[in-house]
């Protein structure tokens, strides 16, 4: 094994000699310097993996020394050594940085201590260098897992994007109005959901979406989808973060109800106001999406164009470990979906 390099900072030269020969014996190799500014110097010079430093030394004592020491580019672990029997020495040197602190003496007892810090501070050391290691190395893994999955959202919202305009293809060849409608309907649903994973590969945070700004990019393409010539879709959002699956189920939900209003809410008339809300839910940890509209109503209760557009609602809400609520006292028709956060 390689000598543990040891600077030994202390004017007394017979200890300093002492320590040289003891610690020798070891496996150190003892670099003796007379006072603080020498020893800083060697430090600045040399490369030390450990240093022990003296209190009381001409011109500067040791606690005046020892900022500087702390100070350097990659400064060795520190063991206070003092002849005082003061604690307030011991603790300001503690206070100052200093890795451990020994009473010295000229007896055989002195080095065997002061061996027992040395090697103590190096351990900690050593253990201090391995954490910092293990967390970049930690760092580096999650930065690399975070990469590859902002990079598998790209490609599946390239790849629902690449579906979408395939559909908007089919749509040209289609004549008949029945399948027309549906075709649009079934785009709409993966639009919910490629806008989804957009989000997510242009976002810092990968596991959880901007609800709010999400459903603002919704609603704009439900408006520029369903009723391109006016604004009949309106939203209010209180900003709040949901889940990657969570996002996508609200989103299918928003669709749905929306894409039914535009479709039933206001028969033979012009286009009446869709809103969308998503708000607090009253109880901390719950929040409540709303879809409302102020059409006729149900009329017997029994909402229009209840087939796989239902089915998706209730699926999605069932997903959320929720259900869609009718509000019979609202004039249209107001959808609501309470859910936790």
């Amino acid at each position: 094994m390689s000598p543990i390099r040891l600077l030994y900072i202390d004017d007394d030269r017979a200890l300093s000699r002492l320590v040289q020969k003891e610690l020798g014996r070891h496996g150190y190799a003892v670099t003796c310097a007379p006072d603080g500014d020498a020893g800083l110097q060697a430090l600045i010079d040399g490369d030390y993996d450990v240093c022990a430093l003296d209190h009381y030394m001409p011109g500067r004592d040791g606690l005046e020394v020892l900022p500087d020491i702390l100070a350097l580019p990659s400064p060795p672990p520190v063991v206070y050594v003092t002849g005082t029997q003061d604690g307030r020495v011991a603790v300001s040197a503690l206070r100052a940085g200093a890795a451990d602190y020994v009473i010295k003496d000229v007896s055989e007892d002195f080095t065997a201590l002061l061996r027992s810090a040395l090697e103590d501070a190096l351990l900690r050391r050593r253990l201090e260098r391995e954490n910092e290691q293990a967390q970049e190395e930690v760092r580096l893994a999650r930065d690399r897992a975070e990469a590859m999955l902002r990079e598998v959202n790209h490609r599946v919202g390239n790849s629902l994007q690449l579906v979408s305009t395939f559909i908007s293809l089919q749509l040209r060849q289609i004549g008949d109005d029945g399948a027309r409608n549906a075709l649009k309907e079934a785009q709409a649903r993966i639009e919910a959901v490629a806008h989804v994973h957009r989000r997510l590969y242009t976002s810092g945070d990968m596991s959880t979406v901007a609800m709010d700004e999400y459903l603002e990019g919704l609603v704009h393409e439900l408006t520029q989808s369903l009723c391109p010539s006016e604004t009949c879709i309106y939203l209010t959002a209180t900003p709040m973060r949901v889940s990657t699956d969570q996002a996508v189920s609200l989103g299918v939900v928003v669709t749905e109800l929306v894409t039914n209003a535009v479709k039933y809410a206001y028969p033979g008339g012009p286009m009446g106001p869709i809103r969308v809300i998503l708000a607090p839910g009253g109880i901390e940890g719950r929040a409540i999406l709303t879809v409302e509209d102020d059409g006729p109503g149900m009329g017997d209760g029994v909402a229009k164009g209840t087939g796989l557009g239902g089915k998706i609602v209730s699926a999605m809400a069932s997903g959320l470990r929720s259900v869609v609520e009718i509000d019979p006292n609202h004039k249209g028709v107001r959808a609501r979906l309470a859910f936790d956060l």
